[in-house]
């Protein structure tokens, strides 16, 4: 079973840029799609960013297109999700997450096998 544990969050100015890891363990994650969620406060989990097993095809939800850039180093067992131009409505819990099926369903939280525990961004204005 793989395990997946965040890093790389804080507090940074809004225009500023934030690059967050998540390494797993437990197993190789080349069989994966990977993503990255995030929560605000009060609000419900949202999908961010997907990637396939092989890092050439990536989704990502409108709000973050342009701004942010999910990519994997499969032998160094980590996932990245590089944010620029940050904006304080950013500001959210960001967790990586596995899935068995094909990046597309990443979105819709398909096939998800394993979580972080997240990481806090803070984006302040």
């Amino acid at each position: 079973q793989v395990q997946l544990v965040e890093s790389g969050g804080g507090l940074v100015q809004a225009g500023g840029s934030l690059r967050l890891s998540c390494a797993a363990s437990g197993r190789t994650i080349s069989t994966y799609s990977m993503g990255w969620f995030r929560q605000a406060p009060g609000k419900e989990r949202e999908f961010v960013a997907a990637i396939g097993w092989s890092g050439s095809a990536t989704d990502y939800a409108d709000p973050v297109k342009g701004r942010f850039t999910i990519s994997r180093d499969n032998g160094g067992n980590t996932v990245y999700l590089q944010m620029n131009d940050l904006k304080p409505e950013d500001t959210a819990v960001y967790y990586c997450a596995a899935s068995a099926l094909s990046f597309r369903n990443i979105r819709v939280s398909g096939g998800l096998i394993a979580w972080g525990k997240g990481t806090l961004v803070t984006v302040s204005s």
